[in-house]
């Protein structure tokens, strides 16, 4: 198989490589350019819009535009926000930090115009349900000669679902928990091997309660776990921040020098350079916020709010909520810690809970950031289902076969939990990657409509 891992990681280093991100966050500045900043000017709105909308008073199979906004936040805000901003520190020095504000930024304006393009090409399921996204904005948007983009773009979703939604955020709870349980005691390798088995059928059971019940279910889950997983984790790390607070000055100094040039702050025998400064920062922001992925506006479209540029705000926030502040807060958490940072060589599994332990004492804070992982993986797990399920469903022309679709997701969990994932993450890794081409291809194509609508929308009286 060693052919396929060199396939696999020679098209790896191009899709989260350089041709990519530059393809991403050049998209980012031209839509922002063309939407007239409006991630700036309307910043505010995008929050009131966002948290003042979480109604009930939605149809059978509809779920309310905050729901929607829960469900895409919880595919997003994931294990990422985690131990991926401590890997980008690790890998790219503190000046990593920059380049993900910068993705961030940026990406507001690509998840803005998703979403948007979600909710004005979406359409009705048999079961009544508002399914859209990429796929049906690329037929229906540029038309029946673009619908081989579309496919692509579901083959690729609903593989990497199982990537990206299911195996890493499975082995990331399971690495998590083995972690924690062993800062008390001493596990035996056949204890480690149940204890696997045990939460991979645990959160797969309750995995299954939670998708069986369809889009309605899955936003009212996320509605209800989203907002306390993100309230709890936000003020375990600003307690941190504040007892650190002393820090603050050098700490945004060194993000700012070691943005342009790393090897000021963290020496130059670490080997990092502003390469590797930008290459990890904006690719951790990217991976995290998922801007131009494609994958949160399969979520956005189940809404009932029927205006798209309403919707296309909690996009906005989505994004500012995601990177410019859960990233940042565990960015900050961390070098303001004074944990001892091993550059380039560091586990970034381990890091984060070496920060939060010098606060609360080994114990909290390995159970903390243990708990953290674990709502953030799962709640990644249930969206990731949703755009698979809508994925398979596009492909296969019905969504009658759905439960197929979602057992073998379930069963995916049980058997990641259980096992190194090897070559099939990366290809997971690789496929999820993919995914953001014909999406991107299909929202610049689109982009004279989204600002025409906008723009109007905005800002003409």
């Amino acid at each position: 198989m060693e052919w396929l891992e060199n396939i696999n990681s020679f098209i790896n280093n191009i899709v989260w490589g350089w041709p990519t991100m530059i393809l991403l966050v050049g998209t980012g500045i031209y839509l922002t350019i063309r939407l007239r900043f409006l991630q700036f000017r309307r910043l505010g709105r995008s929050v009131s819009a966002t948290l003042g909308r979480n109604k009930s008073d939605t149809g059978k199979n509809e779920i309310s535009p905050f729901q929607a906004f829960a469900t895409a936040l919880a595919g997003t805000v994931g294990t990422g926000n985690i131990v991926g901003c401590t890997g980008a520190i690790i890998a790219g020095g503190p000046g990593a930090v920059f380049w993900l504000w910068i993705s961030g930024l940026f990406g507001m304006a690509t998840k803005y115009s998703e979403v948007f393009l979600a909710v004005k090409y979406r359409r009705k399921n048999h079961l009544g349900e508002y399914v859209g996204g990429p796929m049906y904005y690329i037929q229906d948007g540029l038309g029946n000669r673009w619908k081989w983009l579309s496919y692509l773009f579901s083959l690729f979703g609903a593989l990497a679902a199982f990537g990206i939604g299911c195996l890493s955020q499975i082995s990331s709870m399971v690495s998590a928990l083995k972690m924690s349980v062993g800062s008390f005691t001493e596990m035996s390798e056949k204890t480690e091997s149940m204890m696997s088995l045990g939460t991979g059928i645990i959160f797969g059971i309750i995995l299954t309660l939670v998708i069986i019940g369809g889009l309605k279910r899955i936003g009212v889950f996320a509605a209800s776990v989203s907002p306390v997983m993100s309230i709890l984790y936000i003020f375990c790390a600003l307690v941190v921040i504040i007892l650190n607070i002393g820090k603050l000055f050098d700490v945004l100094k060194a993000i700012f020098v070691g943005a342009f040039n790393p090897a000021a702050i963290v020496g130059a025998a670490t080997g990092i350079t502003i390469k590797n400064a930008i290459n990890n920062g904006l690719g951790r922001g990217l991976f995290s916020n998922e801007a131009g992925q494609g994958s949160a506006p399969i979520a956005h479209a189940g809404t009932k709010e029927t205006v798209p540029a309403k919707q296309g705000m909690s996009g906005i926030f989505e994004v500012f909520f995601d990177t410019i502040v859960i990233c940042t807060i565990t960015c900050l958490a961390v070098l303001m810690s004074g944990a001892d940072i091993e550059y380039i060589t560091g586990d970034k599994n381990v890091l984060p809970i070496l920060a939060f332990s010098k606060v609360f004492g080994d114990a909290f804070g390995s159970i903390s950031v243990t708990i953290s992982l674990i709502l953030f993986a799962f709640t990644t797990m249930v969206s990731w289902s949703l755009y698979g399920v809508r994925c398979f469903e596009y492909l296969v022309g019905t969504d009658r076969f759905s439960i197929l679709y979602k057992l073998l997701f379930v069963a995916a969990v049980v058997y990641g939990a259980t096992v190194p994932l090897g070559l099939a993450y990366r290809i997971s890794d690789t496929l999820n990657g993919l995914m953001a081409i014909p999406n991107i291809i299909a929202v610049l194509l689109l982009s004279g409509k989204i600002a025409k609508e906008s723009n109007e929308f905005f800002f003409v009286k």
